[in-house]
C-alpha cells in the first residue's frame, strides 16, 4: 500500500513525463508544455495561488522563468519540482489566510504548545556510570 506522498511524488513524476515527452520527444518542458500542463491538471489549484491582480499567464510565466535556473528555456526535471514547490508554497501560504486574507487567521496552530514539558527527564543520568 503507498502511502499518499509517494502516490504524490510518483504523480508528479508521471504527469511531467506525459507533458514533457510531446513534441519534440525530449525529457524537457518547453513553456507551451508547461503552461499546458499546470491549466491541464492543476487548473483549480492554480486559481487558488495565483496572486491577486495576476493572470494565470503571468503567472504561469513567472513560476516558468524562477523554475529555469540555467536559462536555457526549458524545464528539467529538476527544475519542474521547484516550481511544484513554489505552488505548494503559495497555496500553503493561501491556506493561512482567512476568507478575508487576513494573515493572523489561525497562524499559531500547533506552534509553541509543549515546549519545555516533558523533554528533559533524566538525560544525563546513569550513563557513563559503567566503565
Amino acid at each position: 500500500m503507498k502511502t499518499d506522498l509517494e502516490l504524490a511524488l510518483e504523480c508528479a513524476v508521471n504527469v511531467y513525463h506525459r507533458y514533457a515527452l510531446q513534441r519534440p520527444l525530449d525529457d524537457y518542458l518547453s513553456k507551451d508544455e508547461f503552461s499546458k500542463l499546470l491549466k491541464e491538471t492543476a487548473e483549480p489549484f492554480l486559481r487558488n495561488t495565483v496572486p491577486p491582480n495576476t493572470s494565470t499567464e503571468s503567472y504561469i510565466n513567472q513560476l516558468f522563468t524562477k523554475a529555469d535556473a540555467n536559462h536555457d528555456g526549458r524545464l528539467k526535471f529538476t527544475e519542474f519540482l521547484s516550481t511544484l514547490s513554489l505552488v505548494a508554497i503559495d497555496a500553503h501560504n493561501r491556506s493561512h489566510e482567512g476568507p478575508g486574507g487576513d494573515h493572523d487567521h489561525d497562524h499559531d496552530h500547533d506552534h509553541g504548545h509543549d515546549h519545555g514539558h516533558g523533554h528533559d527527564h533524566g538525560h544525563g543520568h546513569g550513563h557513563s556510570h559503567r566503565h
